[in-house]
């Protein structure tokens, strides 16, 4: 099973194709899926991160997507079983985890959210940074969340943010009107 990379243009019957071996990795990056790939006859030093819609190999990533999903299924498996295998690990992790990481975070605290001080989405989801009210501490909350507890805190940070476009186009439209 190998799939091939499209040539930059989109045409199969560009200078140069390449075979992909192996994929390895898988992030979303502008909202796009991207996938690390091995490439066929390359050393490792020349893997490359690429658009899935660069890709020419479905069955290479319904493989890895299988994979993927395998490998979560089981590390969810380990640690929700109930036999003394499992809680082996859980035990020396309990004494490895330290106070702060145990203590719940975002809306878990029960604390009143004062203001969004920032964004990100480099998780590949949208995540808002919550400063608390009474409290010098802040969170990253899923902004799904965050959009159904407090929606006016939400808009609050969108409306800080916003930025309107008038005047100088609409004269500029204005002008043309007149001049024809």
């Amino acid at each position: 099973m190998s799939g091939k990379r499209k040539s930059p243009d989109g045409n199969s019957s560009g200078s140069e194709e390449f075979t992909v071996e192996k994929i390895l990795d898988k992030r979303v990056k502008n909202g796009r899926a991207e996938y690390f790939l091995k490439w066929k006859g390359y050393p490792d030093s020349e893997n490359t991160w690429e658009p899935q819609s660069n890709l020419d190999c479905p069955e290479l990533i319904q493989e890895f997507e299988e994979q993927r999903k395998k490998r979560e299924e089981k590390r969810r498996a380990s640690g929700a079983k109930a036999n003394g295998a499992a809680e082996e690990p859980k035990k020396k992790k309990a004494k490895t985890t330290t106070e702060e990481e145990s203590q719940p975070r975002g809306f878990d605290r029960g604390l009143e959210p004062e203001r969004i001080i920032g964004a990100t989405d480099s998780s590949g989801e949208l995540m808002f940074l919550i400063k608390w009210k009474n409290s010098d501490e802040a969170d990253l909350v899923p902004s799904r969340l965050a959009n159904v507890k407090c929606p006016q805190v939400v808009i609050q940070f969108y409306e800080e943010r916003l930025t309107w476009h008038t005047g100088s186009s609409t004269a500029r439209s204005e002008d043309a009107e007149e001049a024809s």
